[in-house]
């Protein structure tokens, strides 16, 4: 007897790398949101980054998140925040490792502060892909002078699919 053809889907490449994004951002220390940021050229990952304190520094996680003590809004006051954000994150792991960004993509959980859309702009990707907005949108018109694509995607399934 034979075997039953089993129709299998698989994600396009945008779901899939907005998936890795979003497992990424576990690794978040963040109370606010967990980011997460996979930068991409030529269907290879280059580098991740995820928003948290900087390496070796005590997080919000173990101290608490100062922006909540102080009240201050989402999308403002930036400085007042021990994290290094998931973007700003991804930039570094690429330089420490002598990698460029010139061209890539960017796929992010969220949509970026102005502040890290002007380190994108520098870092000269070429794409941003995201599924969620963040309360700063002032990056739009940033990325439209730039000529940085901005897609918007559906978030993916959190589903992992195996096959036996």
């Amino acid at each position: 007897m034979a075997k039953p053809v089993r129709k299998t889907t698989r994600p396009d490449f945008d779901d899939y790398c907005l998936k890795i994004a979003a497992v990424v951002a576990e690794r978040a220390t963040c109370q606010r949101h967990n980011m997460g940021a996979v930068a991409v050229r030529d269907k290879h990952i280059l580098a991740t980054g995820y928003n948290g304190a900087p390496a070796g520094q005590k997080d919000c996680l173990e101290l608490g998140c100062l922006r909540d003590e102080l009240g201050i809004p989402s999308g403002t006051r930036h400085e007042i925040c021990r994290a290094i954000h998931a973007e700003q994150n991804v930039i570094i792991q690429a330089a420490l490792h002598g990698v460029s960004l010139e061209g890539s993509t960017i796929y992010c959980t969220h949509t970026p502060c102005v502040l890290c859309a002007k380190m994108l702009v520098n870092a000269r990707i070429k794409r941003f892909v995201s599924f969620r907005e963040y309360s700063d949108n002032s990056f739009r018109e940033l990325f439209k002078e730039a000529g940085i694509e901005i897609d918007i995607k559906d978030r993916p399934s959190s589903q992992i699919f195996f096959m036996d």
